[in-house]
């Protein structure tokens, strides 16, 4: 049996605690230190790993084999092109970065020093999802018509540096593509701004892919109560998948009358935290180069292009047309 990968979390914020929290559960990961800025943070968070204020001096003096980046958004190119020029395999929690510039320069960075580079895009783990792409690639839906996924909640105090834009809707946008199998080709969108930040605070946004199915958007961190709801229209039923109890739901138009359609749930019980330890038990194994990482540079930079239309739509109040990219893997 391999020994376990030495492991570094750099960034221990709400998601950072969690990737800690996880990893110390891992049989893959030896958890052998962490970088935090924040002093009591970074003391809440050590239990006996070794602690540091700047990720710089944990890169130069830790032996490791992964490194996981959970920093601001406007700190993810400098710390991810640290651990590259390391040779370090790391993921990084989405967005990849601040802008596409920045994802591809990230993206060649790793291609040039053969690194694995893995994108943070824990939806996708989502024992949910996973059941839902089964079953859409079987074709219990029939042609998908509609794809929408409601994303929205409170607002809580935190470092902010994007807006909903980059911060949540990637989330979706990269489920969509997941679960679709092709890109995105046209957006639609309007924000809000100002409400609780400087940034976007509200997204409505409707999307046109590749292959005529019309996604819809609504993402925002102002909602009293939270939402995270995704559904699915086809030709022979409706998808309807709760993030946060991890249910899925088939109505069957097929199966009845109209009005008398009985829904067919499938739960996951027990799944919990399962999301982040099967993304991150993932990252473990391209790390191991056992097998790619299963959401690349590409992945992530598909997906910021969605967003940024989605802003100069928003800036520019018209359609915006996204320059063919191909068929999504």
């Amino acid at each position: 049996m391999a020994e376990p990968l030495r492991v570094a979390v750099i960034g221990v914020g709400s998601m950072g605690a969690n990737h800690v929290r996880v990893l110390r559960e891992l049989p893959d990961a030896h958890l052998v230190a962490l970088a935090e800025v924040d002093e009591q943070r970074r003391g809440r968070a050590a239990e006996g790993e070794r602690a540091y204020a700047d990720y710089r001096t944990l890169l130069a003096e830790e032996r490791l084999d992964a490194v996981t980046i959970a920093v601001p958004t406007r700190l993810h190119e400098q710390v991810a092109l640290a651990c590259i020029q390391r040779g370090l395999p790391l993921l990084v929690e989405k967005p990849l970065a601040a802008d596409l510039d920045e994802c591809l320069r990230l993206r060649d960075a790793a291609r040039a020093a053969d690194v694995p580079l893995m994108v943070g895009q824990v939806e996708r783990f989502n024992p949910a999802v996973q059941e839902l792409r089964r079953r859409l690639a079987a074709g219990e839906a029939g042609r998908v018509l509609q794809i929408r996924a409601k994303r929205v909640g409170p607002f809580f105090e935190r470092e902010r540096d994007v807006g909903v834009v980059h911060d949540l809707a990637t989330h979706d946008i990269d489920v969509f593509r997941y679960l679709l199998g092709v890109e995105v080709e046209r957006v639609q969108a309007e924000t809000q701004r100002g409400v609780r930040t400087e940034f976007e605070d509200a997204l409505a946004a409707t999307l046109r892919f590749e292959d005529g199915t019309v996604g819809a958007l609504e993402v925002n961190w102002l909602t009293p109560v939270k939402v995270r709801e995704l559904t699915v229209l086809g030709e022979r039923g409706m998808f309807v998948l709760d993030y946060l109890s991890q249910t899925l739901t088939f109505f069957d138009t097929k199966a009845g009358d109209p009005g008398t359609v009985e829904p067919q749930v499938a739960t996951f019980p027990g799944a919990g935290a399962a999301p982040l330890r099967a993304e991150l038990a993932a990252f473990l194994r391209a790390a191991q180069r056992s097998e790619p990482p299963a959401v690349d540079a590409g992945d992530a930079i598909a997906a910021m292009r969605v967003a940024e239309a989605l802003v100069e739509s928003a800036d520019a109040g018209e359609p915006v047309r996204l320059a063919a990219q191909g068929t999504a893997r």
